[in-house]
C-alpha cells in the first residue's frame, strides 16, 4: 500500500476519439448539432406528452421518461466531450467515477425502459381488452420506477469496484469519457473480478432485456399475420417498427461494447459504438418517432399550427 500511495493520480486525460487533433476539432461542429437536435427533439416530446391530451396513454408515457433519460444521458458525456475537441481534455479521478456512475446508470435505465415498451406494445396488440386494466396509469409509474431501480444498484456496484482501485504511472484514458473499461485498465493492481462483473451485468442485463423485447415482438408478429386486414396489418407494424427501430439501435452497439474483455483492439472499436448510443441515437429517437408515428406527428402539426396563430395575432 505504502507503494500505492507515492505514486497515487489525481487526475486523468481523456484522449478523445482521434489521436489527430486536427480531426477532433473537425468533429466538434457535428457532434454539437447532434447534440442540439438531441435536447431540443427529446425535450419537445416531453413537451408534448404532457401538454397534449391524445398522448396521455401509457405508450406515450413511458416515451416521455425515455425522453428524459435521452437528454440527461447525452448530457452525461457529450458536454466534456466537446470540451475535450477543442483543448487538453482533464478530469479528476472522483470526477472520473462520478461519471461512469451516471452513464451506467442513465444507460441502465434507458435499457429497461425500452423493454418497458415493448411490454406495453405486446398487451396493447396482443391482449386490447385487457390492456386498460393491465397497463394502468399505477402499472406505467411502477415500470419506471424499476428501471430507474435496476439503473442505480447496478451502475453502484461498477463504481464502487473502481472506486476502490488503485492508479498510478499512466493516467491517460484511452476514450472520450470515463468508461469501465478503459479505465480500469489502467489499475495497479489485477482486474479480472472487475472484468466478470462488468461482463455480467453489462452483458446479462442489457441481453435479457433485449430478449425479452425481442419475445414481446414475435408474439406481436403472430398475432399480427393472423390478421386479414392489410390496413390493420400496416397500422400495427408502423406503430411498433419506430420502437424496434430504437431498440436495435441502442442494444446492437451497447451490447457489442460490454461482450468481451478490454483490449486495445476491442477499446477503439467501443469508442465508435460510444459515439453512436452517446451522440446520435438520442438525437435520432425523437426523429424517428415522429417521423413513424402518426399520433406524435399530429401532435407536432398541432403545435406547429398554434404557434403559427399566436406569430400571427401577435403581428396584427
Amino acid at each position: 500500500m505504502e507503494e500505492f500511495n507515492e505514486t497515487l493520480l489525481n487526475d486523468f486525460i481523456l484522449m478523445g476519439i482521434a489521436n489527430q487533433r486536427w480531426l477532433q476539432k473537425l468533429l466538434f461542429a457535428p457532434v454539437f448539432f447532434f447534440y442540439l437536435l438531441d435536447i431540443f427533439g427529446n425535450l419537445t416530446i416531453i413537451f408534448l406528452v404532457y401538454r397534449d391530451t391524445s398522448l396521455q396513454s401509457p405508450m406515450y408515457f413511458l416515451l416521455g421518461n425515455l425522453s428524459f433519460v435521452d437528454v440527461l444521458f447525452s448530457t452525461v458525456t457529450v458536454p466534456k466531450l466537446m470540451y475535450g475537441f477543442l483543448m487538453e481534455n482533464i478530469i479528476t479521478i472522483k470526477g472520473c467515477i462520478t461519471q461512469m456512475y451516471f452513464f451506467h446508470f442513465l444507460g441502465c435505465t434507458e435499457g429497461v425502459l425500452l423493454t418497458a415498451m415493448g411490454v406495453d406494445r405486446y398487451f396493447a396488440i396482443c391482449h386490447p381488452l385487457r390492456y386498460v386494466t393491465i397497463m394502468r396509469r399505477s402499472t406505467c409509474i411502477q415500470m419506471v420506477l424499476v428501471s430507474w431501480f435496476t439503473g442505480i444498484t447496478t451502475s453502484l456496484v461498477h463504481a464502487i469496484m473502481t472506486s476502490q482501485l488503485p492508479f498510478c504511472k499512466v493516467n491517460r484514458i484511452k476514450h472520450f469519457f470515463c468508461d469501465v473499461k478503459p479505465v480500469i485498465k489502467l489499475a495497479c493492481k489485477d482486474i479480472h473480478v472487475n472484468e466478470l462483473t462488468l461482463a455480467a451485468l453489462s452483458g446479462f442485463l442489457p441481453t435479457s432485456a433485449f430478449l425479452i423485447t425481442v419475445l414481446s415482438y414475435i408474439y406481436i408478429i403472430t398475432h399480427v399475420l393472423k390478421i386479414k386486414s392489410s390496413k390493420g396489418r400496416t397500422k400495427i407494424f408502423s406503430t411498433c417498427s419506430s420502437h424496434l427501430t430504437v431498440v436495435i439501435l441502442f442494444y446492437g452497439t451497447a451490447m457489442c461494447t460490454y461482450i468481451g474483455p478490454a483490449s486495445e483492439t476491442s477499446i477503439e472499436k467501443d469508442k465508435v459504438a460510444a459515439l453512436l448510443y452517446t451522440v446520435i441515437t438520442p438525437a435520432l429517437n425523437p426523429v424517428i418517432y415522429t417521423l413513424r408515428n402518426k399520433d406524435v406527428r399530429n401532435s407536432v402539426r398541432k403545435l406547429t399550427e398554434r404557434s403559427n396563430v399566436f406569430g400571427i395575432d401577435q403581428e396584427h
